[in-house]
């Protein structure tokens, strides 16, 4: 870890000081690949470290309590180039801060310990460092740690920054000017806690949860592969919008997603969450072999409960023994047993004779029912039924066997439906289904659901989890900075009910979160990487706030919820380009009409092979797969969009035209548009700079007449012929200009 300690630690403990110099620097010669493994010593497994060695068995790398007889520190320490550890030739070496730490477990014992993510949490103490600055122990936690390595936190961040900060967390949105003005203008006791109960009592904080759910449980409008035809699974996102606005138990909350159909007489809603595990791929294209694609249909579902569920990369392990973790390939299989009892095909024909077709198991919802039971559901096209796909057990349960190699037609030992061995097993008395799966989950025994949850949730509101590896959670992530206080987190979630909104209530009332972002020299050069959390990090916005940001300040932003996706503008031709050959509706693209090109980007139509190309160009995943973190990238391309794109020139034109109509002055009308975009207001020099520029780009204008034409007739918002073309056109690009900079898409 970055600026690591270098006082020895009263105890030392296996996971977080000794497991990672063993990896770092021994496992290349003794670690889990047999075949690089030299001396016959593996240090990766508490049997092979502690086992006898050399042809007499009389030597062994590890003796508890006597680093003399113990071979591994005699080697560390050797001055012998023939003799020492690790080699010259493997150019890795050992600080002398990590043969001590080596040496002092060692003589306290050489305790092994399995890994960390395996142990149960245990609710630590707090610790009392923090007292005058903590808000709740989060901060108390984060408090001892800076201190640990000679950092202060930084000073609380001014309101401005802090209610935009908490609406893109919370909403996905930047604050009206409105909400700003009536912030900054609270001094009353809780101000801070009230706009955070407000802001997660809205829908927009739903559609903003519901948004990462989609990236999690791989949503797309298309069934994907070749021909890539339209599905229609909406109606599900509308249910996940509906849960998060009750603010349903998050073991509830997936409970009715993997297992619904399996609770005793399973409501409509209960069923229609169950497409959670329908998103998968699906194939139409001829030729295929029907029983390959369902197994991969299975794999899918498998490896998505593992990453989204455990934090564990489950698919290692589908052709062999995971090399890191302790999965093995028959946990895989017993792990995919619990979904391969489902009556599908994996060659589905009838997906080019009609969108509207569900492939079975699915679900008829009617009208009726969307009008007096699951009226959740947006049926704005009023469609008089809408089949989903849903999940449903078959009559005769198939039987499961370990595949060779993870090949379909490969058949070796058969199994049971059983969760990885390392973990506890189902409970007693549960069923050996998807039910007793999801009960499994949420038992007090599982050591890693509520850990994974709130590791997401923390990295929702700071960038970053506690383990900065959410989709990995075994040997080969990212160790946690603060275990402590993920144990905490995590029991605290248990505890209180899996509650989601009180979790994200907890951690935005801490001072840590509340924190300037402003860096001082002394935290760069401590801590540059912000692990110890002295400073709030800066974080970019994502591809649909962006977008959604840019409707919302203009007033293009059409609120309506759920329903169909829509298409807003996309450069044309795009899907006649790259579309398979199939035909149907995802053969070519056709822009909505109207309001709709302006809905929020959570219902933008989701193509698996053509993505929306501005989303994929600032991030987006495709959702071929379950994605827990998106990557970040920064490149020239993404710069080009945001200047160049016509639905950033409609929101320009928009704001242009609503500071016209607002205000009177130049001036006024420019810091208008400079606090609508980025929530605060410019500088002298800023603002001096953004007059000077509308300026000279008007005086351009009223000289071109005809190019002033052309520039606003781009786009689909047409402003009024009553407003002077020259001025409206300068104030677009001024509006475009302040969408570009760095204040504008990061929230710091």
């Amino acid at each position: 870890m970055e600026g690591a300690a270098t006082t020895l630690p009263e105890v030392v403990d296996f996971n977080f000081h000794i497991k990672p110099i063993l990896s770092d620097r021994c496992f290349k010669c003794h670690g889990p690949d047999e075949a690089t493994r030299e001396g016959g010593l593996g240090l990766h497994t508490e049997a092979h470290a502690f086992a006898a060695l050399g042809k007499a068995q009389d030597h062994f790398a590890l003796v508890p309590g006597d680093p003399e007889k113990s071979a591994l520190i005699q080697r560390i320490y050797s001055e012998d180039p023939q003799e020492v550890m690790p080699p010259p030739e493997s150019n890795l070496t050992l600080s002398a801060y990590e043969k001590s730490l080596l040496r002092l477990w060692v003589e306290q014992g050489a305790e092994w310990k399995k890994h960390w993510a395996f142990l149960l949490p245990e609710k630590p103490q707090v610790p009392k460092a923090g007292e005058g600055w903590a808000q709740n122990e989060i901060d108390h936690f984060i408090r001892a740690r800076q201190e640990e390595y000679g950092l202060e936190p930084s000073p609380r961040a001014d309101k401005a920054k802090l209610i935009r900060r908490l609406s893109f967390d919370l909403r996905g949105l930047p604050p009206t000017l409105e909400e700003i003005e009536s912030f900054l203008g609270d001094e009353q006791p809780g101000a801070w806690l009230r706009l955070v109960d407000t802001f997660l009592s809205s829908t927009s904080y739903a559609e903003r949860m519901a948004l990462d759910w989609m990236d999690i449980a791989r949503y797309a409008d298309t069934h994907g592969y070749q021909d890539d035809f339209e599905r229609v699974m909406w109606p599900w996102r509308d249910w996940v919008i509906h849960a998060f606005e009750e603010n349903m138990p998050y073991d509830q909350f997936v409970t009715w997603q993997l297992a619904g159909d399996l609770l005793p007489n399973p409501t409509l809603e209960q069923r229609i969450a169950t497409g959670f595990n329908r998103n998968h791929k699906i194939t139409a294209e001829g030729g295929v072999i029907d029983e390959e694609y369902r197994v991969e249909y299975v794999a899918d579902r498998a490896q998505t409960l593992s990453t989204a569920f455990l934090g564990l990369t489950l698919e290692c392990a589908r052709c062999h023994d995971h090399k890191y973790d302790p999965i093995s390939q028959k946990d895989y299989f017993s792990l995919f047993g619990f979904f391969n009892t489902i009556p599908e095909k994996g060659f589905v024909g009838e997906l080019n004779q009609n969108f509207r077709y569900a492939p079975k198991p699915s679900l008829r919802i009617t009208q009726e029912a969307m009008d007096s039971i699951v009226t959740f559901i947006n049926n704005r096209d009023t469609l008089s039924f809408i089949d989903l796909m849903v999940m449903e057990e078959q009559a005769e349960p198939r039987k499961t066997y370990m595949l060779n190699r993870g090949q379909y037609d490969q058949l070796g030992e058969e199994v049971e439906p059983a969760p990885p061995a390392a973990l506890p097993p189902i409970p007693e008395g549960a069923p050996q289904n998807r039910l007793g799966l999801a009960r499994w989950l949420f038992t007090p025994d599982n050591p890693l659901t509520a850990r994974v949850t709130v590791n997401r949730l923390w990295q929702q509101l700071f960038g970053t989890g506690i383990v900065a590896t959410p989709f990995d959670f075994g040997n080969q992530g990212a160790l946690p900075t603060h275990p402590e206080l993920l144990d905490f987190l995590a029991i605290k979630f248990q505890s209180e009910g899996w509650d989601v909104k009180m979790i994200l209530r907890y951690m935005l009332q801490s001072a840590t979160y509340q924190q300037s972002a402003v860096a001082s020299p002394e935290g760069l050069e401590l801590d540059p990487e912000n692990q110890w959390l002295s400073r709030a990090p800066r974080l970019r916005l994502n591809a649909e706030m962006i977008r959604d940001q840019a409707f919302a300040v203009s007033g293009l932003l059409n609120k309506e919820v759920g329903g169909p996706s829509v298409k807003p503008y996309q450069p044309e031709g795009l899907w006649k380009e790259t579309t398979g050959g199939g035909g149907g509706s995802t053969a070519r693209y056709v822009v909505s009409e109207g309001k709709d090109q302006y809905r929020k980007s959570l219902y933008t139509f989701w193509k698996r092979t053509v993505p929306p190309p501005g989303m994929l160009i600032m991030d987006a995943p495709s959702r071929d797969l379950c994605t827990v973190k998106r990557q970040e990238t920064n490149t020239p391309l993404q710069a080009l969009l945001l200047l160049n794109d016509p639905q950033v020139l409609d929101a320009s034109k928009a704001l242009a035209l609503r500071a016209w109509e607002q205000e009177e002055s130049t001036q006024e009308r420019i810091v208008f548009i400079f606090r609508s975009v980025t929530s605060s207001l410019p500088d002298e020099s800023e603002l001096q700079v953004l007059l000077d520029y509308f300026e000279e780009e008007r005086a351009n204008y009223r000289q071109a007449p005809e190019q002033t034409r052309a520039y606003l007739a781009n786009g689909a918002f047409r402003v009024p012929d009553t407003v002077p073309a020259a001025d409206i056109a300068a104030y677009t690009l001024v509006a475009n200009t302040i969408f570009n900079l760095d204040e504008a898409i990061t929230r710091g």
